[in-house]
């Protein structure tokens, strides 16, 4: 057990981090800040009832049941004083609850929207380094605790309401008595002290344990094909029993803290205070008349002094997991790996498209080396292709093109001015992606080649469709255009999906295309349908193109070729071959084995 504490998730917050984390989380309240103090006022005026009530009893008890003085008129109006107190405790309750859960939950709303676009602006290194199941618990899971968490405010307010307003009634009543009760105060604030150190390590441990147990279960789904394909379910069932018995061990640990230190000890302060004020009480008796309506209505003040420090104590839990959710919120918010950043003031427009490298150098980690001093040119209309084995650094250039990552050396031009200088909306416009897998979103085949954009019309998706030849398979769909499409388009062969991703790129109508791999995954039929169409769509458009299969890149203006993320090899299909260097090599074992599965057919 000792070694599961020793993560960083699982080390005690200090005191100091606690306070700042809960001033942070305490901002996004401000703007509903008159839904809070409505629930101020009604915590008063539930503080109020909970000591006339008892008054009211008191003063009944004493007066008229004592001296057996009590007439039908009395009892009706005492009945109708205490049920009108009754009703009106509840009207506060009603208020002080319903205006705090207000508030909190748009609070709320704001921090997880405040998350989610923060996860919008960080860079594509965060999600390599970061589990998509740890994200997602934190967008969940992290901000919906902050609820529990600003519930603990509202126990605490009515709490210390309650706890002043009562001791300062028994104060003026019996004032030994009631320092007496105070006495118990020390032990207590050193319960809150060792529970709020312990159980913030409990907490962190936990709450880790909850990521990874997402981040194993958003894996197992996404790779479920994977995991019986290769017969990998007892394997994953294992790793996955494994993670769940260290949470279920943590929800224990938690229990356990909970358990010794939350409720069970202040029942037994409160019991031993009220042995406390009983023999107090006794003593008094003997040496001068104690009304029983005081015994009576004191007793109900310690009740009302004890108890709402059984629901902070309580809600101590939500207190720890809420300043541990919102440190892994902040984590979040405050990393620092945003996506490039164009130049401040950039205005520049894409006219002509041509692309050019001059002697850029680029590290995922930045420091280790993946793309060396590349240079070339592509000038408008022309395509150049990118050929390889994998590692070469060819998707290294796509990504540092399309501003996926910042590049460390050199310079990237587009109509000879620096890429930085172009804004990000008018890069996306005019550069068209088209990667080797393609994605489709919940919805049907025309939002999907809109991508949601209602600018471009009916007309302009059928006619991309048809453009890449597309609208083949999908006038036989049920509803055409709008037929359904589920998540990540299964119902669609490879190739199909690759051609409604070709089309979602046509109907933008960039001025530049790139091509990561994209007819990788399409068969021999579907390719040869499609490359009409790519010809179509890349004339008049500066193109990169990754090339998987050599011979579909024959026509190309240039070819680079990669070794470790450097040039090796630049021509034409015919220049490079004659070279009889590494280009003519791929070319040769590509074309044989090619050949090899044209005689097996």
């Amino acid at each position: 057990m000792a070694k599961e504490y020793q993560s960083a998730w699982a080390q005690s917050i200090s005191v100091k981090d606690q306070i700042k984390i809960m001033g942070r989380l305490m901002r996004y309240a401000k703007p509903y800040k008159k839904q809070f103090i409505g629930a101020i006022i009604g915590a008063a005026g539930l503080a109020a009832m909970n000591i006339a009530l008892p008054f009211v009893l008191q003063e009944y008890m004493d007066k008229y049941l004592a001296k057996q003085s009590a007439t039908t008129a009395i009892i009706l109006s005492i009945a109708t004083l205490y049920a009108g107190g009754t009703i009106l405790k509840a009207l506060s309750q009603f208020v002080q609850s319903f205006a705090f859960q207000m508030g909190s939950e748009r609070g709320l709303e704001d921090a997880r929207r405040q998350l989610f676009g923060k996860l919008e602006t960080l860079g594509m290194r965060y999600f390599d380094q970061t589990p998509a199941g740890s994200i997602v618990s934190r967008v969940t899971n992290d901000t919906s605790t902050m609820a529990d968490f600003w519930n603990v405010w509202l126990t605490i307010l009515v709490g210390m309401f309650s706890l002043v307003s009562s001791f300062v009634v028994m104060l003026k009543w019996a004032p030994k008595i009631a320092l007496m009760v105070l006495a118990f105060t020390p032990v207590l604030a050193f319960v809150v002290w060792y529970y709020n150190h312990y159980s913030s390590k409990v907490y962190r441990r936990m709450r880790e344990k909850l990521s990874e147990l997402n981040t194993k279960l958003n894996e197992s789904i996404e790779g479920i094909s994977i995991i019986q394909q290769f017969r990998q379910e007892k394997r994953i069932s294992d790793e996955f029993e494994a993670t769940n018995d260290d949470y279920l061990r943590s929800r224990k640990a938690m229990i356990r803290t909970n358990s010794l230190l939350l409720g069970s000890m202040i029942n037994l302060l409160y019991s031993l205070a009220l042995v406390v004020v009983l023999a107090a009480f006794g003593l008094m008796s003997m040496h001068s008349f104690v009304e029983a309506g005081m015994v009576y209505a004191f007793t109900t003040y310690v009740a009302n002094f004890f108890n709402p420090m059984t629901n902070m104590m309580d809600n101590l839990t939500f207190l720890q997991d809420g300043v541990v959710a919102g440190s892994r919120m902040f984590r979040i918010l405050d990393n620092q790996e945003y996506a490039p950043a164009q130049n401040e003031g950039a205005s520049a427009t894409v006219t002509q498209g041509k692309i050019e490298f001059r002697h850029v150098s680029f590290a995922y980690d930045g420091v280790h080396r993946i793309l060396n001093d590349i240079s070339f040119v592509a000038n408008p209309g022309e395509t150049v292709a990118l050929v390889g084995h994998t590692g070469s650094g060819k998707s290294s250039i796509i990504n540092v093109l399309m501003r996926f990552y910042e590049f460390g050396e050199g310079q990237i031009l587009i109509d000879d001015v620096d890429i930085r200088e172009y804004p990000m909306a008018e890069l996306r416009r005019k550069l068209g992606l088209v990667l080797q897998d393609s994605f489709m979103f919940y919805g049907d085949v025309a939002s999907n080649i809109r991508l949601f954009n209602e600018d471009i019309t009916d007309e302009q998706v059928e006619a991309a469709a048809k453009f890449v030849q597309a609208d083949n398979f999908i006038e036989k769909l049920d509803g055409k255009y709008h037929a359904r499409v589920i998540e990540g388009g299964s119902q669609f062969s490879s190739g199909e999906r690759q051609l409604i991703s070709f089309a979602r790129t046509v109907v933008t109508e960039p001025k530049m295309l790139v091509l990561d791999e994209a007819t990788a995954n399409i068969d021999t039929e579907t390719e040869n349908l499609i490359q009409e169409g790519l010809r179509r769509l890349r004339a008049g458009r500066t193109t990169i193109a990754i090339a998987h299969r050599l011979s579909t890149i024959k026509d190309a203006n240039l070819i680079l070729v990669l070794d470790a993320g450097r040039i090796v090899e630049r021509g034409t299909h015919e220049e490079l071959l004659a070279q009889h260097g590494r280009y003519y090599d791929m070319y040769e074992l590509q074309a044989g084995q090619e050949t090899l599965a044209d005689a097996q057919e």
